[in-house]
């Protein structure tokens, strides 16, 4: 799998990124997408809509086409089957983003959630665990749950 993550950013991302830290950005880009993956299985059904708005944040978030929001949504799948828990994504995210990014990401797991026209139970527990871990305060948290609603 380490392989395929390598092939997959040295063949679609790192041309692209030309700039140093590129592996950290790889990272980065994995665990957003995991996070947004994770999301999108929440509830019991996974919809067309909730996949069109995880592969809309990735595509608006890192600049990626098609084909390559395509490819790291199927390596975030790996990663976060893998995973025995959400620090390694949301370490990543904390280390590299900004407070306002990461008050971004936690719009985008909110669009995720919304895109289905049901926020269920477990979407809301996964939305408060994961703004936990990102420190994201709670006036942050419903603003950004506000604009991803539309009512914000």
């Amino acid at each position: 799998m380490i392989d395929g993550i390598r092939d997959f950013f040295a063949q679609m991302i790192a041309p692209a990124a030309g700039e140093s830290g590129i592996a950290s950005q790889h990272a980065l880009h994995l665990a957003t997408a995991a996070l947004l993956l994770e999301m999108m299985r929440m509830d019991s059904a996974v919809t067309a809509a909730e996949t069109a708005a995880v592969a809309g944040a990735l595509q608006t978030r890192f600049g990626l086409d098609a084909a390559q929001v395509g490819a790291l949504m199927a390596l975030a799948a790996e990663e976060a089957q893998q995973a025995t828990d959400y620090f390694q994504f949301t370490s990543l995210i904390n280390k590299h983003f900004s407070r306002e990014q990461k008050i971004e990401v936690v719009e985008n797991l909110w669009q995720v959630a919304f895109a289905d026209g049901h926020l269920d139970a477990h979407e809301q527990h996964f939305m408060r665990k994961i703004a936990d871990l990102l420190y994201i305060s709670h006036a942050d948290y419903v603003t950004a749950k506000q604009r991803a609603r539309g009512t914000g």
